[in-house]
């Protein structure tokens, strides 16, 4: 950026991404919503049986950290001072729990992440206590009674692990998802850290009520989780603690900056991306595959298998928005198994160019329930499975029906979604790294059968956090108003292939689905030291 750049510069804005598979740090122009720079470390996953995925904590803080400071020199090298950035936002991987010692700063044990399959028997065991008729979890959650949400992995570990059950016996437990772990060690961890998450955090938990905007009372009692672990739950823009920057890190300009700005990722999403309007959607490539819909100031209960959600409420005195939401476990993690366990791919990207060798499946499909299916199925007993293979398939026919998966999954919620709302989506409004893949977005089109519509910024998880940070009382630096930011370019993908062909492409794909369920029964894991 030339110093001539430096002159026009408005207020700047940070914004912590952590996701599933990375953790960003990106520090946006507020007047014109330019990414000026950024920097991403990737996240190791833990599997240490089958079925579990844990996450190393301090791995996740320290990798905040070092996007912090990397992106603050490359501003530096762009002649931009970093005093300018007056606000930071936070986004993260939702549903992931963490319990940490707040004597010690401490985590008692890995981060059970959401994709986590180990509290399928808990899940079973508390179903059991549910009354037929009288579903009362789901009515004030939104949310089936599955392993993805948090209430049941906490309490697995209150179960299970010796430590966490000490520290809550000891009253030194804190309990939060990602947010809170990372706002409470940034705002000074245990010299007067502040515990906190926001609405839209709190509503994927399954122990806040999405009507009074409160931890319940009962929930808690039902999953038997004490009240006083939990995190005080906030707006998702307002000023939650100021930045203390640990000693070891050299970014020491941000001391003092404001973290004003809390959303998980996907609704973090749905702000980026515009969505104020009620029933504007848009789907996430990430990790996982997420199309939220907006639904206004009113909860929509589903009758096709989504989730009622918390949008978004941008300020403590402002409305809360809900939102429809269609989750898919495996999306982007099928690119890296394929890279990381069966090694066909060297790097992510190279995806792209074994399917256009190919250009079709030749009648393979891949069905990637490695973490059981989620919406619109909620079928924990499926396991991934690749059929209608022959002597003539190859790694890159494999390579093209995993792309297709993604885009079947996300076609079944949408047709989930149109059939709740009523009003079928005319374009599908796009998101996520994988984006980046032209393929996989014309396949899009193709099997979705309408425009798939990318922007020309794709970082809109972090623009989203930003710009609740940025609009935050006492900061005031963004303006939320459409017209006020600068004309973002949209990319879009038209379907090339006639309807016939693409219901006959979804109903093979259906088929497969069918054969990926009941595949494993539930084992109860032992206790851990």
């Amino acid at each position: 950026m030339a110093a001539s750049k430096k002159a026009v510069l408005g207020p700047l804005v940070g914004a912590v991404d952590q996701g599933t598979s990375s953790t960003r740090f990106l520090v946006f122009n507020s007047k014109t919503a330019e990414l000026l720079s950024h920097h991403q470390v990737e996240i190791k996953q833990e599997f240490p049986r089958e079925g579990w995925v844990e996450q190393d904590p301090k791995e996740i803080l320290h990798s905040v950290y070092e996007c912090i400071e990397k992106t603050c020199e490359k501003l530096g090298q762009l002649n931009i001072d970093i005093s300018n950035i007056k606000a930071i936002g936070v986004s993260n991987q939702r549903e992931t729990t963490v319990v940490w010692d707040k004597i010690t700063g401490e985590p008692l044990y890995n981060a059970v992440v959401w994709l986590d399959l180990r509290t399928q028997s808990t899940v079973e065991s508390l179903s059991k206590r549910i009354p037929g008729n009288n579903n009362f979890v789901k009515s004030k959650t939104g949310l089936p009674l599955s392993t993805y949400f948090s209430a049941v992995k906490l309490r697995w570990l209150l179960d299970n692990v010796r430590k966490v059950q000490k520290a809550v016996e000891e009253k030194r437990a804190l309990f939060g998802t990602i947010d809170s772990w990372l706002i409470w060690s940034l705002t000074g961890g245990v010299n007067g850290g502040v515990h906190c998450t926001d609405v839209t955090n709190a509503s994927r938990t399954m122990l806040f009520n999405i009507h009074s905007l409160e931890w319940d009372k009962q929930l808690c009692e039902f999953f038997g989780i004490p009240m006083e672990i939990l995190p005080n739950v906030r707006s998702s823009s307002e000023i939650y603690g100021l930045m203390k920057i640990s000693h070891s890190l050299k970014a020491g300009a941000l001391e003092g900056v404001p973290i004003s700005g809390c959303l998980g990722d996907q609704s973090a999403a749905l702000v980026g991306q515009m969505c104020f309007q009620i029933g504007q959607a848009k789907n996430t490539y990430g990790t996982g595959c997420f199309l939220l819909c907006n639904t206004g100031h009113k909860c929509v209960f589903s009758d096709h298998g989504l989730l009622t959600t918390v949008a978004y409420k941008l300020g403590r005195d402002k409305p809360v928005y809900y939102a429809l939401e269609g989750s898919v476990a495996i999306a982007g993690a099928v690119i890296r198994w394929l890279r990381d366990n069966l090694g066909i791919i060297k790097t992510s990207e190279e995806i792209e160019k074994l399917a256009k060798e190919v250009g079709t499946s030749y009648g393979c499909y891949f069905v990637p329930a490695f973490s059981g299916l989620y919406a619109p199925y909620w079928e924990p007993s499926a396991r991934g499975i690749i059929c209608g293979l022959t002597q003539f398939t190859n790694k890159c026919h494999i390579a093209f029906a995993a792309l297709e998966a993604v885009c079947f999954q996300t076609r079944e919620i949408l047709d989930a979604m149109n059939r709740d709302c009523g009003i079928p989506l005319s374009h599908l409004q796009v998101d996520g790294g994988m984006t980046s893949n032209k393929i996989l977005m014309q396949l899009q089109a193709d099997i979705l059968y309408i425009p798939v519509v990318k922007p020309s910024m794709p970082e809109t998880t972090a623009l989203g956090a930003a710009m609740a940070a940025g609009a935050a009382e006492g900061v005031g630096v963004w303006s939320l108003e459409p017209e006020d930011l600068s004309a973002v370019t949209m990319e879009r993908f038209e379907p090339q292939i006639n309807a016939e062909e693409s219901e006959i492409r979804y109903s093979t794909w259906k088929k497969a689905v069918m054969k990926s369920m009941g595949w494993v029964t539930t084992q109860s894991p032992e206790s851990i030291p």
